[in-house]
């Protein structure tokens, strides 16, 4: 199945309930950090309700080689 990266550009600060849990349930910690998820119908709905929160991209291959993890500095 297709990675999707996943990086929080936003404070949560102000952000309502629904959008701040969606963006922890990612993964997500902290601004300028990123992720690689599965792309399922699940993370979906996640990433559309913190889309105002969050940028996303396709991984390529020298994401996956990285790790499904990297710090945000």
């Amino acid at each position: 199945m297709a990675q999707l990266k996943v990086t929080q550009v936003k404070s949560l600060i102000g952000a309502n309930p629904k959008a701040r849990e969606s963006v922890r349930s990612l993964g997500l910690k902290r601004i300028h950090h990123s992720v690689l998820i599965e792309d399922t119908p699940q993370s979906r709905g996640y990433l559309h309700a913190a889309r105002h929160l969050v940028a996303v991209a396709e991984a390529g291959a020298a994401d996956e080689a990285a790790g499904t993890k990297r710090s945000g500095k």
